[in-house]
Order: structure tokens, then C-alpha cells, then sequence
């Protein structure tokens, strides 16, 4: 295959009502994922959901809701986008367009499990190589048993493999291998998918800045913590994305979240990124 060639998970271009139907699968499941990061949130954040003035399933409700239709929309247009580019759901669209089995073999799920739990190792031997530097925990997490930070972890996952990839892979860096289409007026060489591998990784690891403030607060240090460790993963399910497809890349991301918040937590708490 040589740099011009899309990737081996390319798929036929689709009608815009196919695409929305993919586009409203994905939504509707992006939602669900949406509620299910609600007590992995709560436990990582206690003084804030301490605030919130309604109960926590209707923050639950609300949150998904609003997912499912925004990352729909998002959905949608980088699968459009993702027809001039050899970038798309090659799995969806042949279970509910082409309405059969998926070629597993090109694919390679396998790979993808292997290669997310390979970014979640890697990411939990560099915590504690990084992390002496780290500066005290301002908000240190409420203390919960392993078992339910575990499944919690393991809840917040879903949202991780589908609602991530939807946002940073499917839309963002589409988008961004999109304009290098535009600007070229042909199908990218190798390096823009390249950049937009990378790029779209710091600004995964940006999405988690936020919470890392509320942790440890904002320094130099925090930002290069949270940028290399989610930066890491995000290379590997944008190579994934590239070369095998969306659901590649959630796998992989899917995965990587099990090893970092389900594995970790039960072996040796406080190894999350």
C-alpha cells in the first residue's frame, strides 16, 4: 500500500439518509455511554456533584440526551467528510447499509484489543515515573473500595471507546485530513493523516484537563502529565482509525480503559491519567 492508498477498512460512499441512520445509531449509543460516566464523574469529583441540585439520574438523563443528539450531528458529518478521505465506520455501514457481517479479517479486532491494552500498560508503568514530580492533590478523589471504583471504571469506559472516538476521531481528525484534502485538491499524503493523528492526540489530552485541575490543580507539570500519558493512547487509536476504522479505535480505546480504570484500580489505586 503506498502513502496515497486509503486504508484497508475503506468504505463505498453512502447516501446522507444512510449516513444518518449510522450517524443516529452511534448518537443513541454515545448517549447511553454518556449516562453511564455519572458515577465514575461523582466519585472523581465529590465536591462537585455535591452541588448539583438534582438528583444525580436526572443529571444522568439530561447528560445523555444531549450527547446522543450533538454526537449524532457530529457523527454524521465526519462521516460525510470522511468519503472524500478513505475515513469512516466500515463496520457499521456494513451491518446497516450493505446489511452484512463485517470483513473481520481486514479489520482485525484482535489487534485492537492488543494494541489498547498495550497503550493502557504502557500509560500505567510511565504514572509513576511522571508522577514524582507531580505536585499534592488539591481534591483528592473520594475514597471508594476497589471494587466500585472498578466498576465505575468500568462503566466510564463505554464513554471513553464510543463517545471520544466519536468527538476526536470520527469528527476532529477527519476534519482535519478533510482540509488537507481541500487545501491539496487530492487524497493526503501519508503525513497529513499523520498530523492529524498527532494533533488530534494533544487535544484528547487537553479534553482532560479539566479534570486534572480539579485534582491536582494547574501547573506546567499537570499539563505535560496529562498531554503525554492520554497523548500515548490517542496516537495508537488514531493509527487504528486510519488504518482499520472507527470501531478499530474504539476497541482499542475501549480496551486501553479497561487496563486503566478497571485492572489498575483493583492492583494498585491511583494509576488513572
Amino acid at each position: 500500500m503506498n502513502s496515497t492508498t486509503p486504508h484497508p477498512s475503506s468504505i463505498a460512499p453512502a447516501t446522507l439518509l444512510e449516513d444518518l441512520k449510522i450517524a443516529a445509531v452511534w448518537g443513541g449509543l454515545a448517549g447511553l455511554s454518556a449516562m453511564a460516566l455519572i458515577p465514575y464523574a461523582a466519585q472523581l469529583m465529590p465536591e462537585v456533584f455535591a452541588k448539583v441540585p438534582v438528583p444525580l439520574w436526572v443529571l444522568a438523563v439530561a447528560q445523555g440526551a444531549q450527547a446522543a443528539v450533538i454526537l449524532a450531528l457530529l457523527s454524521w458529518l465526519g462521516l460525510r467528510m470522511g468519503h472524500r478521505v478513505g475515513l469512516g465506520s466500515p463496520a457499521m455501514h456494513a451491518w446497516l447499509v450493505r446489511r452484512q457481517r463485517p470483513d473481520w479479517a481486514r479489520l482485525r479486532p484482535v489487534q485492537a484489543v492488543l494494541l489498547g491494552m498495550a497503550a493502557g500498560a504502557a500509560i500505567v508503568a510511565l504514572v509513576p515515573l511522571v508522577d514524582r514530580a507531580m505536585p499534592p492533590m488539591l481534591h483528592p478523589p473520594a475514597h471508594v473500595d476497589a471494587g466500585s471504583s472498578a466498576l465505575n471504571g468500568f462503566l466510564a469506559s463505554f464513554y471513553g471507546g464510543i463517545a471520544e472516538e466519536l468527538q476526536l476521531r470520527l469528527f476532529l481528525m477527519t476534519l482535519l485530513v478533510w482540509i488537507v484534502a481541500r487545501l491539496r485538491g487530492a487524497t493526503p499524503p501519508a503525513w497529513g493523516y499523520w498530523a492529524a493523528i498527532v494533533l488530534t492526540a494533544l487535544l484528547f489530552g487537553a479534553g482532560h484537563l479539566p479534570v486534572a485541575a480539579k485534582i491536582w490543580g494547574l501547573d506546567p507539570v499537570v499539563v505535560f502529565r496529562t498531554l503525554l500519558l492520554n497523548g500515548v493512547a490517542g496516537v495508537a487509536f488514531g493509527w487504528l482509525y486510519w488504518k482499520r476504522g472507527l470501531e478499530m479505535a474504539m476497541l482499542a480505546h475501549f480496551s486501553a480503559d479497561i487496563v486503566l480504570h478497571v485492572i489498575a484500580p483493583l492492583l494498585s489505586p491511583g494509576t488513572s491519567p
